[in-house]
């Protein structure tokens, strides 16, 4: 895998032509998070982006998830059932912990509206807990992931997108979310990128 070592399975294919789509994410994701102050937390370089193929080629399912690295609290470990369970880990190549692995399911993702597509990367960004200790984002009460308003979540995700295109980022950036993924393979010849296996919880003791 381009840039980490493989303490999880992992594949990456770099052909010498074609569009590089977990770069490219890297790159728009980097320049979000700058320019949005509540997202500025967020340290990208222990952050891994990959890709997975849609099982079926609908509108409906994932678009993209966010996987943390460590449970509640940051905490290596956590008990379930009176068993205790840690989670597969993994470094860079400097040695460093990478907390979240955001993945992205094409070519499902790719053919949402420009928008919708931003909304989606924003979504998965907020996700990552302020404190920026591999846990999510907790909210009080049974809905800790969303709040208890989905429509009240996606409003707030749409006004991050506003808040960054009002910023003026450079169009290079995002203009290959204008495209749906015939269109980016037919621009480009091809797409590829990084694929990072979900991480296994593992049985302690």
């Amino acid at each position: 895998m381009e840039g980490l070592e493989p303490h999880i399975p992992s594949t990456s294919v770099v052909p010498q032509a074609g569009f590089s789509f977990t770069t490219s994410m890297r790159l728009l994701c980097a320049d979000a998070v700058q320019r949005v102050s509540v997202l500025g937390h967020i340290d990208l370089g222990r952050v891994a982006f990959s890709f997975a193929q849609a099982r079926k080629l609908t509108r409906h399912g994932l678009y993209a998830t966010l996987t943390p690295m460590r449970f509640a609290g940051g905490s290596l470990t956590c008990r379930r059932h009176a068993r205790s369970y840690s989670i597969q880990r993994l470094y860079d190549r400097q040695g460093r912990e990478v907390l979240y692995i955001v993945t992205f399911y094409l070519p499902r993702f790719m053919d949402l509206p420009f928008r919708e597509k931003l909304v989606t990367v924003f979504h998965e960004l907020w996700h990552i807990s302020p404190r920026f200790d591999g846990d999510l984002r907790r909210h009080a009460g049974r809905c800790y992931v969303h709040t208890h308003s989905q429509e009240q979540y996606d409003a707030e995700m749409d006004g991050l997108v506003s808040q960054y295109l009002n910023s003026t980022p450079p169009p290079t950036l995002h203009e290959f979310l204008f495209y749906d993924f015939a269109g980016l393979v037919a621009k480009h010849g091809r797409v590829y990128g990084t694929k990072v296996c979900r991480p296994k919880l593992l049985r302690l003791g």
